[in-house]
């Protein structure tokens, strides 16, 4: 029997070995890249410092009660009101409101990161909120012009004032519109297009119709709110996004659904986020 409480660490020291109470070597931290001018204040942040992961999560098919739980879920956000009117996918950013599900917003980030467009063409401009979350995004990339479009013009003068950001009022689809949005463009060809306006069918298709000139080989053409008409929220809508999506990729085989950017498995762009071929 051991008596001494030497006698016992010695024991422990031999079988598990001497232990320390120094903290694990931690990884040097990141440094960012600064303006080299003497004069210029450091930035915080530039465009050498995007990191070069491109690991997209490819979601797996679900069974048919874990896409019901899926469902159940979306449902309940999609629905539920709070006491003072709102709903949770009102959501803002730095002030500015928007319609937006979180999870739609990161992929656009990722998007936006990795494809680096010129112009990303938004149209339903709401409360500015979504122009300024892109054109924010646009600013860490130290790249990028948005175009926003919206007939509404309720908010018109509370909307965010943002150098990349140009506000365009009217419709979409209208042919003076359009030309503005040609002559914004101008030769650039890396152009990105979000779609948010009025979601009845025939308009959305209108919409793609027009808008998917713009995108370039392997570029991203997304349709917002595909959700609704029963898909799964909003059954009582009638034909919609989702109803416009099928009839634009019937007539445009360059065209896809890109399934992997529904790697959250909730999103209000179910079939939504289309991409042009690459070749």
């Amino acid at each position: 029997m051991i008596h001494t409480l030497r006698e016992r660490m010695r024991l422990l020291i031999s079988r598990f070995g001497r232990r320390t109470n120094r903290l694990p070597t931690r990884p040097a931290p990141l440094r960012f890249q600064y303006a080299n001018s003497a004069t210029a204040r450091p930035s915080l942040w530039s465009r050498q410092n995007i990191g070069p992961s491109s690991l997209v999560f490819v979601p797996p098919s679900l069974s048919a009660n874990e896409q019901t739980l899926v469902d159940s879920f979306h449902k309940l956000t999609y629905d539920a009101v709070g006491p003072n009117g709102s709903r949770s996918y009102f959501v803002s950013w730095l002030g500015y409101g928007m319609f937006k599900w979180p999870t739609d917003l990161w992929n656009y980030q990722q998007i936006i990161s990795e494809t680096q467009p010129d112009v990303i063409i938004e149209t339903g401009t709401y409360r500015g909120g979504s122009a300024l979350f892109l054109a924010t995004i646009c600013d860490l990339l130290g790249h990028g012009q948005i175009i926003t479009i919206d007939v509404d013009e309720t908010y018109r003068q509370s909307v965010p004032c943002h150098p990349r950001i140009t506000y365009l009022h009217g419709s979409s689809t209208e042919p003076t519109i359009v030309d503005q949005v040609r002559a914004v463009v101008g030769t650039r060809e890396n152009v990105m297009v979000i779609l948010d306006s009025d979601h009845q069918r025939d308009h959305v298709l209108d919409e793609l119709r027009t808008y998917s000139r713009f995108i370039p080989r392997g570029g991203h053409l997304i349709v917002e709110d595909t959700n609704i008409n029963g898909h799964p929220v909003h059954a009582e809508f009638g034909p919609g996004p989702w109803e416009a999506v099928e009839i634009f990729l019937a007539e445009n085989p360059g065209f896809y659904a890109d399934r992997n950017q529904e790697r959250f498995f909730l999103t209000h762009n179910p079939r939504g986020f289309l991409r042009r071929l690459a070749a």
